[in-house]
């Protein structure tokens, strides 16, 4: 059976534009390039330049010289996101032509995905999606999350230094999806870096998801004859009618999305927490829950600034933007979520509000997205409880990020704080699914206060740490 989405014959179908005439009609010299050293170190003044040239939509270059529009508009994302019938999800609909070793193959060939669906077909395999998602027993998955953050924090906490970045954002999602998914033979921080990479355009994309696919066909075949309670078992058990490569599809996608973005919210939600005294007074006064607060980071620094891609199905304006029938549109997420139209004042706390379009809108907005603020919620809430008088170790200014065309990963986020002598919980297997967790184990508590200090739990007033946030400004 052969495991490549990058099949020539599984690719865009349209023709490739004649020479001399460019997808978006735009003579491509001079135009901006989303990708590459200078594009990548400050996105949001190349938005902003490109909103002062073009308005809501712009011409773009994405990795490989492919053309594309850029929304750079709140309501024009919305536009696009909402209207499938106008903006495919389909690459079958692309009129550009580019081949399966091309960096973009892994995200821009057709494969049996709901992402590249429309209409009914996109209608069943998110059914299938969303329901086993639903089976996912949510006090289970907390504690599973609980207990994962405790093990990592474990490793350090003695020390009383870490880099919450490389110790705990870039370790939890990927443990707590691939126990989810099924997986239990390959490391997690492999899977991550596999699904970092093939995100990101690079040479070794393509490798990155052939290793990714190669691991998910084996743990379909395994799932066929000793099912189990994951969303492998339960995609192939759906009703739906999952073909093995619609399931292995399907879970490559929950660990893709999953991963990087849950990494970053994580990341940026504790550095902002570190470094903004504003918004740490919020917290710590009780005014902002770590809910909302995760929820000014999706305003400000989203987990994906860019969306790839919708397809115009046919010719159509859009901002003061001729698109032609074919052409790839890219939804401006962080661009769209500075809009001046709709947030003049960039300095207003934004917490609370949930619209912004980090999740994306429409029929594909993200049906993971509980699961993920679940993870970053849990983290924060047991990190910043668990290390007493925790303190950033450099200035905002001395953090280095290593960004891409639709994403800006933290490098390092280095902290000090009291060393700890850690009370380490006893492993144990943990409901995900299925069956309500005992009554005597909390859903969710930090297990990483002083020794002498009674572990919180479930239930219980806001620990400390909101108080020793207060002191720290």
């Amino acid at each position: 059976m052969s495991i490549s989405p990058t099949d020539p014959s599984a690719g865009p179908s349209g023709a490739a534009p004649p020479p001399g005439c460019p997808a978006h009609g735009l003579d491509a010299e001079g135009i901006s390039r989303l990708y590459g050293p200078d594009a990548e170190a400050d996105p949001m003044a190349l938005y902003n330049q490109l909103r002062e040239k073009y308005g809501e939509v712009a011409p773009v270059l994405v990795p490989g010289d492919v053309q594309a529009w850029l929304v750079l508009s709140h309501a024009g994302n919305l536009r696009v996101l909402n209207n499938p019938l106008q903006f495919s999800s389909d690459p079958r609909n692309f009129n550009q032509v580019i081949g399966p070793e091309h960096p973009l193959a892994p995200i821009t060939f057709r494969q049996s995905l709901i992402n590249f669906a429309d209409g009914e077909e996109h209608k069943r395999l998110r059914a299938a999606v969303t329901d086993v998602l639903a089976k996912v027993n949510t006090r289970g998955v907390r504690q599973r999350i609980t207990q994962a953050v405790n093990d990592l924090v474990a490793e350090f906490a003695p020390e009383g230094r870490a880099d919450l970045v490389k110790d705990v954002a870039e370790h939890l999602p990927m443990i707590v999806m691939s126990r989810l998914v099924g997986i239990d033979d390959v490391p997690a921080q492999r899977l991550a870096e596999a699904c970092r990479d093939l995100m990101q355009g690079t040479p070794t994309a393509v490798d990155s998801n052939k290793f990714l696919l190669e691991t998910l066909y084996q743990l379909v075949e395994t799932k066929k004859t000793a099912p189990g309670r994951d969303l492998a078992s339960w995609l192939l058990e759906h009703e739906a009618g999952l073909e093995d490569k619609e399931v292995v599809e399907h879970l490559r996608h929950i660990l893709v999305a999953s991963n990087e973005t849950t990494v970053n919210l994580i990341s940026d939600a504790l550095r902002v927490a570190l470094t903004h005294t504003a918004f740490r007074a919020h917290l710590a006064g009780g005014s902002m829950t770590v809910p909302d607060a995760l929820d000014d980071v999706l305003w400000n620094n989203p987990p994906l600034r860019v969306l790839p891609a919708r397809y115009a199905v046919g010719d159509i304006t859009l901002g003061e933007q001729e698109i032609r029938g074919g052409d790839m549109v890219l939804n401006g997420i962080a661009a769209g979520n500075v809009d001046p139209l709709i947030r003049p004042d960039l300095s207003s706390r934004m917490s609370g509000n949930r619209s912004h379009l980090a999740f994306s809108s429409g029929p594909h907005e993200c049906p993971g997205q509980s699961l993920g603020k679940t993870i970053a919620e849990v983290a924060i809430d047991v990190v910043l409880a668990g290390l007493p008088d925790l303190q950033i170790d450099l200035s905002e200014g001395e953090l280095t990020r290593t960004p891409t065309w639709t994403s800006s990963h933290l490098d390092t986020l280095p902290v000090v704080f009291t060393p700890v002598k850690v009370q380490r919980r006893p492993t144990g297997a943990m409901p995900l699914a299925g069956a309500a967790m005992p009554a005597e184990q909390p859903a969710t508590a930090a297990v990483f206060p002083p020794a002498e200090q009674p572990a919180p739990v479930a239930g219980t007033p806001r620990p400390s740490w909101w108080r020793r946030l207060l002191r720290l400004r």
